[in-house]
């Protein structure tokens, strides 16, 4: 396959690293030649330096030959107008377009974006990506990560194991046996900064950051099992009142059960739309940071805050602050990944980063086909790959215990005639299986070409 990706910041080089080591053809471009540079010095790419919605910098990047532009650049407009050019131009085949601007993403319902106007085949909201990502941690606030897969039957979640955990130092082999009617299992574990997949044998520590796969209906045992209280949000404090901000509110006003929201704004127009939009949200004007403003929206008698201003030590700090006057639990939006380490240290319970939520996001677009959604794990040390098993698979017809995943890779919840299960060594998988893999990112090749779907795209 031939991608031309735009754009060579942080999302765009992710996911030239995710399609260059799939053995794709991929070209990057970007109009800052120190960025293109770090892309071919580091992957298997080609680069091109100018605007990528010039047709002659298209032309030069083989736009005639490729069969999707990805538009990831910084500038909305620019994502537009190199999908314009690239279909009336070339007939790139499919085109994804990231876009920021509000204005631009409340037309998607208008047909804007159809072939005949604006020809963009799908348009992603790192906003509406990460207003997602927020609600998916509010409703396992002790959680660090969450995603959910097969059909939403099975959920990836990430925790980190307290002193006080009832499973420290058993080996995993043993926890299974313990728990047999338990459908959960680790798949990554966390250490010392270095992410693993573990053997039977392994045994978990206090400290350790773990990544279980758990059926829907066992979440709430398996967080007990592991320590953790699966307590409801009832009372959250959301400092940002931005489009996440916004976004995250609205979804929880519109919930069935009622979640009692306060919003903190620090430019005074924001907040008065805010306040415009929201029905049952109370929007206080001021700084996050403010100790007498937090007192007025009752943090201490909050179960969670959310800290989702676009800066990210705002964030931090107000995060900080909160915690330091009794509210149990802090999640907060974070850009810059050189700051993660300071999240242990800081005691912020869960972060947001836009960067991962965006390029998972836009690969789940790119794989179709047998694969059925990709989700990037951390600072893309992993990926959960979920795909339907092939006749022509290795793994068809085969027990669990006789694949030969590689070392970093671990199977961590099967779908079979719409029902989910947690495979053990004796289960065997099938042709139509639907599966969820965690695989380390040097690992995940071998997995493809174990399931026989890295070819098929779209």
């Amino acid at each position: 396959m031939n991608f031309i990706i735009c754009g060579a910041g942080q999302v765009g080089w992710q996911i030239a690293r995710h399609l260059s080591g799939e053995r794709n053809d991929v070209t990057v471009v970007d109009n800052n030649p120190a960025l293109v540079r770090r892309a071919t010095d580091t992957l298997d790419v080609k680069g091109i330096a100018g605007f990528a919605s010039y047709p002659d910098v298209l032309e030069r990047a083989g736009a005639e030959d490729a069969d999707m532009v990805i538009a990831a650049t910084h500038s909305d407009e620019v994502n537009m107008v190199t999908c314009q050019v690239a279909h009336s131009v070339f007939s790139v085949p499919r085109k994804i377009a990231r876009l920021r601007s509000q204005s631009y993403l409340s037309a998607i319902d208008s047909n804007l974006y159809r072939r005949d106007h604006l020809p963009i085949d799908v348009v992603i909201s790192p906003e509406k990506e990460v207003a997602q990502a927020a609600l998916k941690r509010l409703a396992i606030p002790v959680a660090f990560d969450t995603e959910a897969f097969l059909n939403d039957q099975a959920v990836l979640i990430g925790i980190v194991l307290d002193e006080d955990c009832p499973v420290l130092e058993t080996p995993l082999r043993q926890l299974r046996d313990l728990f047999s009617t338990l459908r959960a299992m680790v798949v990554g574990v966390r250490r010392d900064g270095t992410l693993f997949s573990p053997d039977a044998g392994d045994q978990l520590f206090a400290g350790d950051e773990i990544y279980l796969f758990t059926h829907r209906d066992d979440v709430r045992r398996t967080l007990e099992i592991y320590g953790k209280s699966a307590q409801r949000q009832e009372r959250v404090v959301i400092v940002g009142g931005g489009h996440v901000g916004l976004a995250v509110a609205r979804a929880l006003e519109s919930q069935a059960s009622r979640v009692r929201v306060k919003m903190i704004e620090r430019n005074r127009s924001s907040a008065e739309l805010a306040a415009e939009a929201l029905e049952r949200t109370i929007v206080l004007h001021g700084d996050g940071l403010n100790t007498e403003l937090l007192g007025e929206a009752n943090i201490e008698r909050a179960d969670a805050i959310l800290t989702v201003t676009d800066d990210d030590k705002t964030n931090l700090l107000s995060a900080v602050r909160a915690k330091s006057v009794g509210c149990p639990m802090a999640i907060s939006l974070v850009n810059d990944p050189s700051l993660l380490p300071l999240l242990g240290p800081l005691e912020i319970d869960a972060y947001i980063n836009p960067r991962s939520t965006t390029v998972s996001s836009i690969l789940r677009h790119i794989r179709h086909g047998r694969v059925r959604g990709v989700y990037s794990v951390g600072d893309a040390e992993a990926e959960v790959i979920e795909a339907q098993v092939l006749a022509s698979s290795e793994i068809a017809g085969k027990q669990v215990r006789d694949i030969d995943f590689p070392e970093g890779a671990l199977l961590g919840a099967v779908m079979r005639g719409g029902e989910v299960f947690i495979p053990k060594g004796a289960n065997r998988i099938e042709e139509g299986d639907v599966i969820a893999v965690f695989a380390l990112a040097s690992d995940i090749p071998e997995v493809e070409r174990l399931l026989q779907v890295s070819v098929e795209f779209f």
